[in-house]
């Protein structure tokens, strides 16, 4: 294993020191293990919460700031943060008119932002949950009883982020985090495994003639392996799962990202991107609005996954307010 870290059992903490000196517009409390926004909550605005296993950076500390979060709770690499952790990053989120908590379809992810949930009801926090659940490779995986929750958690968390921003009360801001998850979907492709620190060697076997189709973004098996392919028949697999799953008619708009899952260059996320737009041409379906980059990855794995959300006035609207944190920033 070779990787820029001074011991495995510090990589959260040493990565969090770095965050907070490279973006002094963010409060890293590394006691508690939170990253919230440096101005506090505003008053009479419904404070964004999510987070989750470390190693899918820029989710979600990178998405804290104007436009999106205002708290993010990173756990261990691939393990969910606890309890007491989400608290803390609810009280520091809440302005007076709830918080809405956005979590990825894990079981762990699920049971410790519920039992957060509870506790800040003791509090007097108003909390609303919206569960991303947009992966349509596969159904009651490794670490989920059902969908896997993946790209789509970045369209939610923008499109919420947004609404909130706005004054929006808490049931308006989760009602349309809720319709985001549903009118997306999300499918991945992986070339190689990822290598987790405390490992020191990569999660899964794949030899170099194979792929992982269906991928998780912990490395989770997917539908199947299979050989090596074109650019053009990987996306064809990926949009076969997800069209069949999300009928698309000619006319419709699309928010479309082709997204690293940490060790792809940008020159393939672009190629994939191009048999993207050529499909949806071919059918007459409108890509609105587009992200290609790294934003939920999966440490230093090869691979990418394409999200698809059937887009709304309202949410494409919402995705062009403007942001301003560390891994999404336009408008300002």
């Amino acid at each position: 294993m070779k990787k820029f870290i001074n011991d495995a059992e510090t990589v959260i903490s040493d990565a969090l020191r770095g965050l907070a000196a490279a973006h002094p517009e963010l409060r890293v409390d590394l006691e508690q293990k939170i990253i919230v926004r440096a101005e506090g909550p505003r008053p009479g605005k419904v404070g964004l919460v999510s987070g989750g296993g470390s190693g899918h950076e820029p989710l979600h500390g990178g998405f804290v700031g104007l436009g999106m979060l205002d708290a993010a709770v990173p756990g261990e690499v691939f393990t969910s943060p606890v309890p007491d952790q989400i608290v803390a990053a609810t009280a520091a989120a809440n302005g007076g008119a709830g918080v809405v908590y956005i979590v990825k379809n894990y079981t762990g992810d699920v049971m410790n932002f519920q039992m957060a949930a509870e506790l800040a009801a003791d509090s007097d926090i108003r909390v609303e949950t919206v569960l991303v659940n947009d992966d349509v490779a596969v159904k009651d995986s490794t670490w989920t009883a059902g969908r896997r929750g993946t790209g789509a958690t970045v369209f939610v968390e923008k499109i919420t982020g947004a609404l909130a921003e706005r004054g929006a009360s808490l049931a308006e801001v989760a009602e349309i985090g809720r319709r985001v998850n549903a009118a997306s979907r999300s499918f991945a492709v992986a070339l190689t495994a990822c290598t987790t620190p405390a490992a020191g060697k990569p999660g899964f076997a794949l030899p170099d003639d194979e792929i992982e189709v269906g991928v998780g973004i912990h490395g989770e098996p997917g539908r199947r392996r299979e050989k090596l392919q074109t650019a053009k028949n990987i996306v064809a697999t990926a949009l076969d799962a997800i069209l069949s799953d999300l009928p698309l008619a000619s006319g419709d708009s699309t928010i479309v990202m082709v997204n690293g899952l940490g060790g792809t260059p940008l020159i393939e996320l672009y190629i994939l991107f191009g048999e993207i737009t050529a499909t949806f041409r071919d059918r007459g379906i409108v890509i609105a609005r587009s992200l290609v980059g790294n934003y939920i990855t999966s440490l230093d794995m090869a691979g990418a996954s394409i999200t698809v959300c059937k887009a709304d006035p309202q949410m494409l609207e919402s995705w062009d307010a403007p942001v301003r944190t560390p891994g999404l920033r336009w408008g300002v």
